[in-house]
């Protein structure tokens, strides 16, 4: 057995999130049923889960295959072919056997896409709907998000991390044509951690939370806001293993 590296793209709309769930169409599932009809039994370890309706530009997922498989770009067309349209299989290298795609990784980045315009019937997938926010604030905001927090209170109930403190190392809001961006890196994130402060955040802008609430919350003295940013503005953009 060889232990090898999959980079994979896929728009998340029509899954129920990256991991396997019991009766649940998944990124997981659809990936271990072609590689089983390739007779690969395999376990697969995503980089990290996405929610339900969250895409990635460059997912990683680690798994030991058959050593008679040296051929990696055969594979790698023969993935492509059998998997579904919205899933694509952008690489697979060999790599070490203490490689792991979520153990191994350093930082993650998102971003999170968002248009003042109304959304349409072909592009409301993949974006989020915000209009009427206060740039300035969300400059204010970001730079307080930034470093190690105890983020317990920007997480969804319902999984039990060893700890819940987290680093963000940065932060970016920028325009690109026509389309307003954030961008964050982190070690790792807490569940819907991110969505959660989005949504905090263009609260801000808005003028329906303040920066006191913010403290509060990061310092979990109190839960302010739990509601989460819609998921189809969110991407996972890039893992890193250095």
């Amino acid at each position: 057995m060889r232990n090898i590296k999959l980079t994979i793209s896929y728009d998340g709309s029509r899954y129920f999130g990256s991991q396997i769930q019991p009766n649940k169409i998944t990124i997981q599932s659809k990936l271990t049923k072609v590689l089983e009809q390739l007779n690969i039994d395999t376990t697969l370890q995503f980089s990290g889960r996405t929610d339900k309706g969250v895409h990635a530009f460059r997912q990683v997922v680690s798994c030991f295959i058959p050593s008679y498989w040296n051929d990696l770009k055969k594979l790698q067309t023969i993935l492509n072919k059998m998997l579904p349209n919205d899933i694509f299989v952008r690489s697979i290298y060999f790599v070490k056997d203490d490689f792991h795609a979520r153990f191994s990784a350093k930082k993650r980045e998102y971003r999170y896409i968002i248009s003042q315009k109304s959304l349409t019937p072909f592009n409301s997938k993949y974006l989020a709907y915000y209009n009427n926010f206060d740039i300035k604030k969300i400059f204010e905001v970001i730079k307080l998000l930034q470093g190690e927090y105890d983020f317990k209170y920007f997480s969804k109930t319902g999984s039990e991390p060893k700890s819940t403190i987290r680093i963000i190392y940065n932060i970016r809001f920028y325009q690109y044509k026509g389309y307003y961006i954030f961008q964050f890196i982190a070690n790792s994130y807490l569940r819907s951690q991110i969505r959660m402060m989005v949504d905090f955040i263009l609260k801000i802008a808005q003028n329906r939370l303040t920066i006191n609430d913010l403290q509060l919350q990061l310092e979990c003295k109190k839960r302010v806001s739990y509601t989460l940013a819609p998921s189809n503005g969110l991407y996972l953009s890039k893992v890193i293993y250095k």
